[in-house]
């Protein structure tokens, strides 16, 4: 048992947790601490102010107050919070995470979403007891500890574990299974939004075939990979035109377009004005203008 390892002002930290140990802690980065942890451990993160930073094997992805993330095993997340920034995670081995579910009779999965704010400070304040537990030496256990805050994230979960009866598979674990890897290819493609992602990528990374791959993923999100890539490369873009001053081309080749044309027809095909009105109109005047992304990230 330990506290919780914390990043604070400027320290990095780097967890070495030993290879196939039984190990669950909590995490936590803020005012421009990072955190860097193991390839064995599957990671759920909540940004509780500010904002933070995620490079993993997924791809780039920056969190906001009320975003959530979790992350599988292998990816290998590299965390940065930004000056004002606090996010809290729970770190654990696969056995470790595979135990605790059972215990709590609920699971985790990769994906991405928003909570409202009364359910962040829930977490926070879960997160909080869970670490004063776990830094107990004679305490009843990891199980023990995690379980309300694990029950807490599950719940915060639900609308994305709905769509586990629509998987392919006889038992409800192997439709847990698949849905899993379904998860982890959408927020690849998600975190992989600056570029074209090849079905062959996706299908490597679920250990699908392609044909297979799309087949699954068209019927649990009712789009193609392909329209899902399109649709979260000009939501990016839209989100880019509406947070930064780049320049239109240079928001289009940061969505992963060739040219301005291209960018300009499929622009304007998604939101029905170009992307030079949609940056000048205020945004309660465009489509999705609240935030184009927060509808992939219910969903995600």
């Amino acid at each position: 048992m330990e506290q919780a390892l914390w990043a604070d002002r400027g320290q990095l930290l780097q967890s070495d947790a030993p290879e196939g140990a039984v190990h669950a802690s909590c995490v936590a980065v803020s005012r421009l601490g990072s955190a860097q942890l193991p390839g064995t451990h599957f990671s759920i993160w909540v940004q509780v102010r500010g904002s933070s930073w995620v490079q993993a094997k997924e791809g780039k992805f920056r969190l906001r107050r009320g975003d959530w993330i979790a992350l599988e095993k292998d990816s290998r997340p590299v965390l940065q919070a930004d000056r004002h920034g606090l996010c809290i995670g729970l770190s654990m081995t696969a056995d470790a995470l595979r135990r605790l579910t059972q215990f709590a009779d609920c699971a985790l999965y990769a994906g991405r979403g928003r909570a409202s704010a009364a359910d962040v400070r829930t977490a926070l304040q879960l997160w909080r007891q869970a670490n004063a537990r776990l830094a107990v030496p004679d305490t009843s256990g990891d199980a023990t500890a995690l379980r309300p805050i694990l029950l807490h994230l599950a719940g915060i979960q639900r609308e994305l574990a709905a769509r586990i009866p629509r998987c392919p598979g006889r038992s409800r674990s192997r439709k847990r299974q698949v849905f899993g890897r379904l998860q982890r290819a959408r927020l690849y493609l998600e975190g992989n939004c600056d570029r074209v992602v090849r079905i062959s990528e996706l299908a490597e990374l679920t250990s699908f075939s392609s044909w297979y791959f799309s087949k699954t993923f068209h019927g649990l999100y009712d789009e193609s990979p392909q329209a899902a890539a399109a649709r979260m490369r000009l939501e990016h873009a839209a989100e880019l035109l509406r947070s930064t001053s780049m320049m239109i081309g240079e928001v289009a080749a940061a969505s992963g377009f060739d040219n301005c044309c291209s960018f300009a027809r499929a622009f304007r095909g998604r939101y029905g004005i170009s992307a030079t009105r949609f940056r000048a109109a205020p945004p309660a005047a465009t489509p999705d203008s609240a935030n184009p992304v927060d509808g992939a990230r219910k969903a995600a």
